[in-house]
Formats: structure tokens, C-alpha cells, sequence
């Protein structure tokens, strides 16, 4: 597991996908100070991750990354961790339109070519 901080190149975002998943990688994006925890079996293991390094449970949420799709297929909103009445969030994805397009403002930000 780690937290990218700053920028991870794609390729490596591949790789990782490759050792674990084949196709994808489970993150959790801390949306307040814009990490990406990855490179896990189980978003819970990345959320407890971000937890133990000082991230508030209603920053975080769970996403799927594929890194060989295009762009509009690149991020997949769902998780079990994002289901979070408390919130307002009822599902796996992630129903707030402003929080999906921080995520992926974070994803675009961290990951690059």
C-alpha cells in the first residue's frame, strides 16, 4: 500500500495494476488533502491507511482506477465504503456531482502520463 502525495506516473500505476488486479487498481482519495491511498486488496485497507495518517472518515472515498481505458472510463466510482447515510451518500458510488469532480480533478493532478 502507499500514498501518492504528489504525481505517480501512469506506468507504474499500470504495474501495480498488473500484480494485483490485471486491469484495475482500488484507491481511496482523501478529497481535504488531496491523496490517493492504493495498491491494496480492499478499499477498507487503504481507507484505515489514510485514517492512521491523519484523514477524516467524511473526506474519504472509495474508486476504482483503470488505467489502460480512456479517460470517461478511466475512473469508476464504487466502493462499499462510500455508502454513508449519515452523509446522504445511500449507494457504493458516489452520488454528490462536486465530490465526483474533486476526485477526479485529484486523479488528473496525481496520475500522469
Amino acid at each position: 500500500m502507499k500514498i501518492v502525495k504528489d504525481v505517480l506516473p501512469l506506468e507504474e500505476l499500470k504495474q501495480i495494476a498488473a500484480n494485483l488486479f490485471g486491469n484495475l487498481v482500488k484507491a481511496v482519495i482523501d478529497i481535504d488533502k488531496e491523496l490517493i491511498a492504493l495498491d491494496a486488496e480492499l478499499h477498507s485497507d487503504l481507507e484505515a491507511l489514510l485514517l492512521e495518517n491523519g484523514s477524516q472518515q467524511k473526506n474519504l472515498w472509495g474508486i476504482n482506477l483503470y488505467p489502460d481505458m480512456q479517460p470517461d472510463e478511466f475512473i469508476e466510482f464504487d466502493s462499499i465504503i462510500n455508502m454513508r447515510p449519515s452523509q446522504g451518500n445511500l449507494s457504493r458510488g458516489v452520488e454528490d456531482e462536486g465530490i465526483r469532480k474533486k476526485i477526479a480533478e485529484i486523479v488528473s493532478k496525481k496520475i500522469k502520463k
